[in-house]
């Protein structure tokens, strides 16, 4: 491990002195940065799975390392030295207040290091589910916590982009983006008196920390960007039920992408015509003509942004397509589980439309 962290600095060092021309940074952030980015796939896992509360305290004048050391030593991160450049770079180790505190296994090194932030306090608990529009999310939001459904909402669509959120996937959203499909599907412990930035900077982080380096480089060979990653990613998570056929229904867009077909997505469909009385109505064949770019039936290519809040395993689905010759697939009309009966042609296809009951077109 040493040899390991010693090849690592050395890296950030080379990569220090090869920019520091330029004024990327200082030569400690960059080695920092090395070494955080090699270690990405760490910081999102939790030290356990036990989620039983654990008090913490720390006291006044204490610095980053010293709580670090402690932390690991109550099992609640697996790795100091990780935790301790994690603050460090994000500049977290200032932010850390002398106080009581409530702390899981079962948190990232992100999300203790969020928490560290605030004295003690009581504490809110929210969980968003996967698959949501942010019209949903708002309301979840309000009906789990005390931070108001405008207020949130407000934030979300448009107030981001003036609120100084420091994360550097948001570069990649196109000027007039909302965050659909950034917020990160989980569970949340917030203060009782959290605001709207206070989980929306959560729910980035664990997006920021989930989405490693890897799978944004795979989903580059791909020729998708982080935004175009996540709004196919939420296609997929509309459509699976199952998840060993995710990296299957994420081929068949992938596919679709690379031969110039439409994508013919029902749930991009759906999303154009949701309304409060039904965020997602049912799918017709006659709603196909609607006019609107979320319309992947008359649109060619993805649609402008993300449908819903995809999950990990919709994102590592869609960085990491299967290799597939479907271009086709629909709901497995025998089965009660959900799965799907994929296809390679227009014909086969039909064949499953009309065993189904359908009619060809």
């Amino acid at each position: 491990m040493r040899n390991t962290v010693t090849f690592l600095i050395l890296c950030g060092v080379i990569l220090a002195l090869a920019h520091i021309a330029c004024g990327v940074g200082s030569p400690e952030e960059l080695v920092i940065a090395a070494y955080l980015e090699a270690n990405a796939d760490r910081l999102a896992q939790p030290a356990g799975a036990d989620d039983t509360p654990v008090t913490f305290v720390v006291e006044p004048g204490e610095t980053a390392g010293e709580i670090a050391a402690r932390l690991k030593e109550l099992g609640l991160i697996s790795d100091a030295e990780l935790f301790r450049r994690y603050v460090q770079y994000h500049k977290l180790d200032a932010g850390i207040e002398a106080g009581e505190f409530t702390l899981r296994q079962t948190m990232t090194i992100p999300e203790i290091a969020m928490a560290l932030q605030k004295g003690h306090r009581p504490e809110q608990e929210i969980t968003i589910r996967e698959g949501l529009r942010l019209e949903e999310v708002a309301l979840a939001v309000a009906s789990q916590t005390t931070i108001p459904q405008d207020e949130f909402l407000a934030l979300v669509t448009t107030g981001w982009h003036n609120a100084g959120l420091a994360f550097d996937f948001l570069t990649t959203l196109p000027p007039t983006a909302t965050l659909e499909g950034f917020l990160f599907p989980d569970t949340y412990r917030l203060p009782e008196d959290a605001t709207a930035r206070d989980l929306v900077e959560r729910m980035l982080s664990t997006f920021d920390a989930r989405v490693t380096l890897d799978m944004r480089t795979a989903a580059a060979n791909h020729g998708l960007d982080v935004y175009k990653l996540v709004t196919l990613a939420s296609i997929v998570e509309r459509e699976a039920v199952l998840d060993e056929e995710r990296p299957l229904i994420a081929g068949v867009y992938h596919n679709r992408l690379t031969s110039g077909w439409f994508l013919g997505a029902c749930p991009t469909v759906q999303y154009a015509l949701g309304t409060p009385e039904d965020w997602w109505p049912q799918f017709t064949l006659e709603a196909t003509q609607i006019d609107s770019p979320y319309n992947t039936y008359r649109h060619l290519g993805l649609p402008p942004g993300p449908i819903c809040s995809p999950g990990l395993a919709s994102i590592r689905a869609s960085a990491y397509p299967a290799e597939t010759d479907y271009y086709f697939f629909m709901v497995d009309c025998t089965k009660d589980d959900g799965s799907h009966l994929f296809a390679v042609t227009q014909e086969e296809h039909n064949r499953n439309y009309e065993r189904c009951g359908g009619q060809s077109p």
